[in-house]
């Protein structure tokens, strides 16, 4: 069997690693964020009624410009903003994951010869989407606490002249949010594209407000936000976009025809139909956010401030042997990295209360 070394691979590629988020079967799984409760049953039952009229017509290709799923969409970000900033369908983009938003958006306006500009620590598919599409990684400098200021990100968006900002908030895997200020900040920087990875949007506080309240007027500002985090529709595979409308006409320029199937549609906007119930279990998870939060630092583990649904928390003298004592333990979370860190998803009650004793018996 022939080795990845021994096919012509880009030159750029080689030696570098894909995603690896460790898949694991273990009892309590706090790893990669994911929501941690089950979809509602009758939400369930109405998305696989939805599945059922949609596939008696996948003998033929699903709706290229999927209109259905994208006034959905645009009607539930609508529900959060005034009305003089509604958006419309022609402001809503949508792929399989927001990392197929994300490497959409590489490819219309990054490539060879140009650069993107990120804050590490962040999303690691960030940095590898960028080498998939030969955009050129910076890696800036984040200030005291992985904060972002926005001294700082002007003075690197000066210094670097980047054709791209990936801007991450709430920030994985620090959980930290970026302000409305850094944003403009970075926007007003710039000419080009600044993009605000908001996957985890739904879990911050309620005085965070979204960078999405900022796109009138803003052409370059693009925001990215997923289903598969607070709806509980990570296995569904759905992210999407609100941006200018001239963005989309970029996008179309680079996408697959018919990216999205009829049943990713048909699933996705059903979903939707029962926003309240599928965002019921959101103020669960903060709540235990928020108890990791008070119980970690009493442990010893002191933690950062986290607008997502998880926590990096630190003093581990040794990360890697507590990832390993706690999968003896059947419990999963994330080494990142980070010296003496890691980073752990709020589950469910019964999931938190399991990761909290086991770390107390360490």
């Amino acid at each position: 069997m022939a080795q990845l070394s021994d096919l012509p691979i880009r030159d750029d590629l080689r030696g570098l690693s894909p995603y690896g988020a460790p898949q694991k079967a273990v009892r309590i799984a706090l790893n990669v964020n994911e929501n941690s409760h089950p979809i509602p049953e009758a939400v369930a039952r109405d998305i696989v009624e939805s599945l059922a009229a949609a596939i008696l017509t996948v003998n033929r290709y699903p709706d290229r410009e999927f209109t259905e799923l994208r006034q959905s969409l645009a009607d539930y970000l609508n529900l959060a903003l005034p009305a003089e900033k509604a958006l419309d369908i022609a402001n809503i983009w949508a792929a399989n994951g927001s990392n197929e938003v994300l490497q959409q958006i590489l490819q219309a306006f990054g490539g060879p010869g140009r650069s993107v500009l990120a804050f590490p620590p962040t999303y690691s598919m960030h940095h590898i989407l960028a080498s998939g599409t030969g955009t050129a990684w910076i890696a800036g400098e984040r200030d005291a606490d992985y904060e972002l200021s926005p001294e700082t990100v002007v003075r690197w968006i000066e210094q670097t002249n980047p054709d791209i900002v990936f801007l991450c908030s709430p920030n994985n895997p620090t959980g930290t949010a970026v302000s409305l200020e850094t944003i403009i900040a970075a926007y007003d920087a710039t000419d080009g594209i600044v993009v605000v990875d908001e996957a985890y949007a739904e879990f911050a506080p309620d005085d965070v407000e979204s960078a999405v309240t900022l796109l009138d007027g803003r052409e370059r500002l693009l925001v990215s936000r997923t289903m598969s985090k607070a709806f509980a529709f990570a296995g569904a595979r759905v992210g999407y976009l609100a941006a200018d409308a001239a963005v989309n006409d970029a996008l179309r320029l680079v996408r697959l025809p018919y990216h999205l199937s009829a049943l990713t549609q048909a699933a996705a906007v059903a979903a939707l139909r029962h926003t309240p119930e599928m965002l019921a279990m959101v103020d669960d998870i903060r709540a235990q956010r928020d108890r990791l939060m008070v119980e970690l630092p009493k442990l010893g583990y002191p933690v950062l401030p986290s607008a997502a649904n998880f926590v990096l928390a630190g003093g581990f003298a040794d990360p890697n042997a507590t990832f390993e004592a706690l999968l003896e333990r059947d419990i999963l979370v994330r080494d990142n990295g980070i010296p003496n860190h890691l980073r752990i998803t709020a589950g469910t009650k019964a999931e938190t209360t399991a990761l909290l004793d086991a770390l107390a018996s360490l």
